[in-house]
């Protein structure tokens, strides 16, 4: 039996593999992930803070305990799990009375005389998901017989709409490969109010990482897109996912560097280009994304939308903006390296150097101490009633984007220095890039074994 010592270290060095399991790409997660021991897989599939693609990784690569204890987690947010909401809230819902008349006088036969077979399953998701997925849910609870193959052969002769996407990822058995294929359009297709929802809802199922939503959603407009989709009504990314999507496009536009003419390029071919966002990188990097195919923008014009061109704004890297604020900024910077009496007093002082100008959510992750809180949102924007909610999402994300940024930068591709800093994180009392500074540099201060 563990001691109370050992327990309370399990638990701190799940907390902080949780923070820094955001910043990491699948692979990475992966060899974390199965450095850990029991207890501390425990308490990190218990998180409050575990982010969507580790969540995935833990139901796909895990075992039955961490399955067991990631159900009973009350902060793992719309996941297909016992208790949690998923597609029962669908399920309860009654088919509307008139439907089975139109779907007989649609197939000319009765329902009931069979399961329906591929090709009809398809002619009745066409023309019952144009928006939302309730509609095809209903279709969908009749008898069936689906083959996959047959499935993602349709959707790539003439692409199924947006809903009935949406319903097959929600209540369908389909193996990756299919769900993969049923996340891509011609480049030609142009993008509806609800071309999204699909990419979204395969992310908040489980059934891919934003890593694997990158590497599969086509055209390549699409994933950039998805790095920056607009807060409106409706299904949308969450705080984390979005900084989780953001991170993962992010790494695919790596090779770009901070080269201005080829982020040039990569807008220019995006609106036309038929493939993933990562062939449309290797085309614009290798110079040959005028001879891959491109085809003209869905509306006729060669002209990137002003939607994709705010989403590749957002995404390209930026020259440091020259410091105002004068003796007040320095000393709002300096305050991040001297915490106050009590945490509430902390956060409203953060908070308010905010709202006033004087710190960005990059400052906090470079600037204030120990790392572990800088990492935490909690710890200067204070405790929120759900990890998806916070009253300045912009100083999240921008807090984030530098963490995602310091991490490449400073640890790269290698599994082992990534769990150096996971290790070290818990008692590590300076700054981020001290921390990571000290990892690389080969000196740890790490007091564990």
């Amino acid at each position: 039996m563990s001691t109370a010592v050992e327990d309370r270290d399990s638990r701190r060095l799940a907390w902080c593999v949780a923070h820094v399991l955001r910043h990491a790409s699948d692979h990475i997660a992966l060899a974390l992930l199965h450095r850990l021991d029991r207890p501390t897989r425990k308490y990190l599939c218990r998180d409050e803070w575990l982010p969507a693609s580790a969540v995935t990784l833990l139901l796909r690569h895990g075992g039955e305990a961490d399955r067991h204890y990631i159900a009973r987690n009350p902060h793992v947010v719309g996941r297909p799990l016992p208790g949690l909401p998923g597609p029962a809230r669908y399920a309860r819902r009654r088919t509307p009375a008139g439907l089975l008349p139109l779907l007989r006088a649609e197939l000319g036969r009765d329902p009931a005389d069979g399961p329906l077979t591929t090709g009809e399953l398809t002619g009745l998701l066409r023309r019952h998901g144009i928006r939302r997925p309730r509609a095809a849910l209903d279709v969908l609870r009749l008898p069936y017989a689906l083959d996959p193959d047959q499935l993602a052969a349709e959707h790539a002769r003439r692409p199924l709409p947006p809903g009935s996407t949406e319903a097959l990822l929600l209540v369908a058995d389909l193996p990756e490969k299919t769900v993969r294929a049923l996340l891509t359009a011609p480049a030609a297709v142009a993008d509806g109010p609800s071309w999204h929802r699909p990419a979204v809802r395969a992310v908040r199922m489980g059934r891919l990482t934003h890593d694997e939503l990158v590497a599969c959603v086509a055209p390549a407009r699409r994933t950039l897109l998805l790095g920056h989709l607009p807060a409106c009504p409706g299904l949308r990314w969450t705080l984390p996912e979005q900084a989780g999507m953001r991170a993962a496009v992010t790494r695919a536009l790596a090779p770009l560097a901070d080269d201005p003419r080829l982020w040039s390029e990569l807008l220019r071919h995006a609106p036309g280009f038929p493939g993933p966002l990562p062939e449309l990188v290797a085309a614009v990097t290798a110079g040959t994304a005028g001879t891959a195919g491109t085809a003209g923008s869905p509306d006729g014009s060669d002209a990137p939308h002003d939607d994709l061109a705010r989403a590749v704004r957002r995404l390209a890297p930026t020259a440091a903006e020259p410091a105002t604020g004068g003796v007040e900024r320095e000393l709002a910077l300096a305050s991040l390296a001297v915490p106050m009496e009590t945490v509430e007093e902390d956060v409203r002082w953060v908070r308010d150097c905010l709202d006033r100008g004087l710190l960005t959510g990059a400052d906090v992750i470079r600037h204030k101490l120990p790392a572990c809180w800088a990492l935490d949102e909690v710890h200067w924007l204070g405790a929120v009633d759900h990890p998806d909610r916070y009253d300045r999402p912009g100083a999240v994300l921008a807090a984030r984007a530098e963490a995602d940024r310091l991490f490449a930068l400073a640890l790269g591709e290698d599994p082992d220095a990534w769990w150096r800093v996971a290790r070290t994180l818990p008692d590590f009392a300076g700054t981020l890039p001290h921390l990571l500074l000290r990892v690389t540099d080969g000196d740890s201060v790490s007091t564990r074994p």
